[in-house]
């Protein structure tokens, strides 16, 4: 039997995913805000320090390559991980704006394996704006606190791809991107001969902010991608329609507040002309925004604990605003006209406090309106913390199944 301390370190995953409260309520206030107020001159986004390792950087060809392609490629150790070799792969990816940028996903493979094992995407969930805090670095020196997670499924035989999903720019809340990111991903993983994954089925898995750029995959693969041979997709606790969240939670003072004032930072950088937070800041807003730019979750939580929106806009009540809706539902799958193909598992908790079930079930019921297979499971008295826990094993064997080519379930 699987224990919840071998999913996860539990306790400091409940407290970490707990935090998430806040974050999306202060990101959504602080991206009404940005949106309320015409641009202004000299207001520019903040971004992260350049990563020092040469590793990262776009080639010079960058434009001329197609999405997905191997950039360049590198063995790097693996210690946690025993048994498994593992590949850092920048590849070509596309952001909002239609621009090509460089992506990087961390490949995992289980020894003595077969060519053309199962690969899994995993998402996790990154609340973050400095690059250092990517998966491709947390990964291997402690802080991605789901590393441990990875196990389950590389005892299982199959590779797992990791991608740095937030993107070259560390655009923290732009889903959307995210899932692109995810596709490109698999696409270079593929693509690298040395991993023997070219024609490799594909599962994806992600929960919370992980959900989201899991379910924008599983959207967008039939138009994005739809060479991938995508078995299923399984998201929990996933925030499906941001300007609900935003709506029902408010814009008040939270001990969180830092990590939704991150998210707006995130999505300036992602949408520079039509997210201008710089815009509407007073100065020490743009002090904080400063402070924050190249932080991860726990300096970003102590940056802003107990801040709010009102005290660093040069306006209140900018969540009043109507324009607000515009860049939020690009980046909510309730409002994404893209329905996934793929069979899909979605668990969420009936006593989530952060994320409201009833956005969750309005999205699974259009799906399933729409024609997709999808298993909807409610976990009874489950918190967002605990059911991040709970969930992850009966959601690796739903991809488990799909796999084996056991026909998918449907609660549709």
């Amino acid at each position: 039997m699987i224990s919840d301390a071998t999913l996860y370190p539990a306790r400091p995953l409940m407290r970490r995913v707990a935090r998430l409260g806040g974050v999306i309520v202060a990101a959504l206030a602080m991206i009404a805000a940005a949106l309320v107020v015409p641009p202004a001159v000299g207001a520019a986004p903040v971004f992260p320090a350049q990563d020092p390792d040469a590793f990262y950087a776009p080639p010079a060809d960058l434009g001329a390559r197609a999405d997905g392609d191997v950039l360049r490629a590198r063995t790097v150790p693996a210690p946690a991980y025993p048994g498994v070799d593992a590949w850092q792969i920048l590849f070509r990816s596309t952001n909002s704006a239609g621009a090509p940028i460089a992506g990087v996903t961390t490949v995992l493979i289980p020894w003595g394996t077969p060519a053309d094992r199962p690969l899994v995407s995993y998402q996790p969930f990154i609340n973050s704006l400095g690059l250092q805090c990517a998966p491709s670095r947390q990964l291997f020196d402690g802080g991605l606190q789901e590393a441990p997670a990875l196990n389950l499924l590389l005892q299982r035989g199959w590779a797992v791809a990791v991608p740095d999903h937030l993107g070259p720019t560390s655009a923290y809340g732009a889903a959307q991107l995210g899932g692109r990111l995810v596709l490109d991903g698999v696409r270079a993983a593929q693509r690298l001969p040395e991993a023997g994954l070219g024609r490799s089925p594909v599962g994806l898995a992600g929960y919370s902010g992980g959900g989201m750029a899991t379910g924008w995959a599983a959207a967008l693969a039939p138009t994005h991608a739809p060479e991938i041979d995508l078995v299923g997709a399984a998201i929990g606790g996933t925030p499906v329609d941001l300007g609900e969240i935003a709506g029902r939670l408010g814009g008040g003072a939270s001990s969180a507040f830092g990590l939704g004032f991150a998210a707006a930072i995130g999505l300036e950088r992602e949408y520079p002309t039509r997210a201008p937070l710089g815009d509407v800041l007073n100065d020490e807003g743009h002090a904080l925004r400063d402070r924050m730019s190249n932080l991860c979750t726990d300096g970003i939580l102590a940056a802003g604990a107990g801040r709010s929106i009102d005290e660093l806009t040069t306006r209140p009540g900018v969540l009043d605003d109507s324009s607000v809706r515009t860049v939020m539902d690009e980046n909510s799958l309730a409002h994404a006209p893209q329905v996934p193909r793929a069979p899909l598992y979605v668990w969420h908790g009936d006593a989530d406090e952060l994320v409201g079930m009833g956005p969750v079930q309005g999205t699974v019921g259009r799906y399933c309106a729409s024609g997709a297979r999808v298993q909807f499971a409610v976990l009874p008295g489950g918190d967002h913390g605990s059911t991040a826990v709970a969930g992850a094993a009966p959601a690796f064997a739903y991809l488990g199944d799909r796999f084996a080519g056991v026909a998918a379930p449907t609660t549709c």
